[in-house]
């Protein structure tokens, strides 16, 4: 007979826990709302898990910080993938602290259903991100909830709640409800100014790092009319349009490889934005 049951009463580890300990072989499969994640388990070790496009450890983590769903095991069900090779310890002992983390997260991101947008507040023209900060703006549109956002990059909902609190916490960035209505002026906004000319900075370094000084005065030209655009409300389309510009130059004075790594560069800054040239 199948073990159930619901997360709200049990935690997904500690569920884990008492029937790994039996050595069992089968799958958990926790669905949360239209979710449906799997956990197979071999002679009790945990060997594959996948949740939407999350496979292996971070699947086990992403299910690990589930406050509400239902779990079902299943006996006798296996799989030929390996996906995991931690120990059943050191994966509950991740899964334990990334919990706590999300405790704490859950202060100013308490759903993954909220919108982020780009908070009106004054910002500094120096926005300091990291790469993964960068691509995650790329994606913030005030349409898109928290959880969209990550199956849109495949990543966890967890790492995006992480990099948001800080976003948040420097009022870049705030939350609202698909039933807010006091935001929808903002709609299809995308990216701030303030933040796209931070990101125009960046993609500028590279093409300098690459042009070395020969192309100094070219790339310095482009990046000036891409900002003037943005700030004339152009929005997310002179940037892609600044990264062809470059792309172009790039090419005419060091050659289409060296033009090739630049774009191979700058991708990650633009989250793999459709329309940014491949080189």
């Amino acid at each position: 007979m199948a073990l159930q049951g619901s997360l709200s009463e049990l935690s997904l580890p500690d569920v884990i826990q008492m029937v790994s300990v039996s050595g069992k072989t089968g799958v958990f499969s926790v669905a949360r709302h239209d979710e449906l994640g799997k956990i197979f388990l071999r002679d009790g070790q945990i060997v594959d898990a996948v949740v939407g496009a999350l496979r292996g450890d971070n699947a086990v983590y992403e299910m690990a910080i589930w406050a509400e769903g239902d779990f079902t095991f299943n006996p006798g069900e296996e799989t030929e993938a390996v996906t995991i090779h931690l120990s059943n310890a050191n994966l509950m002992m991740e899964a334990a602290r990334r919990l706590d983390e999300w405790r704490v997260l859950s202060r100013k991101i308490p759903s993954l259903d909220l919108i982020p947008f780009f908070s009106s507040g004054d910002q500094s023209d120096q926005v300091t991100l990291s790469p993964h900060e960068w691509i995650l703006v790329t994606r913030i549109d005030n349409e898109h909830t928290i959880e969209e956002i990550a199956e849109q990059l495949h990543w966890s909902a967890f790492d995006v709640s992480k990099l948001l609190f800080g976003m948040i916490t420097s009022g870049l960035v705030a939350l609202r409800s698909a039933t807010d209505e006091s935001r929808t002026e903002t709609n299809h906004q995308g990216p701030s100014p303030v933040t796209l000319i931070g990101l125009a900075n960046r993609i500028r370094s590279v093409a300098l790092d690459v042009v070395g000084e020969s192309g100094e005065h070219t790339i310095e030209k482009q990046y000036a009319g891409t900002r003037v655009l943005i700030e004339q409300g152009a929005g997310f389309d002179a940037i892609r349009s600044m990264v062809e510009q470059h792309s172009n130059a790039i090419t005419l004075l060091k050659g289409s490889d060296i033009a090739a790594m630049f774009d191979e560069q700058v991708r990650p800054l633009l989250g793999d934005v459709s329309g940014v040239p491949a080189g």
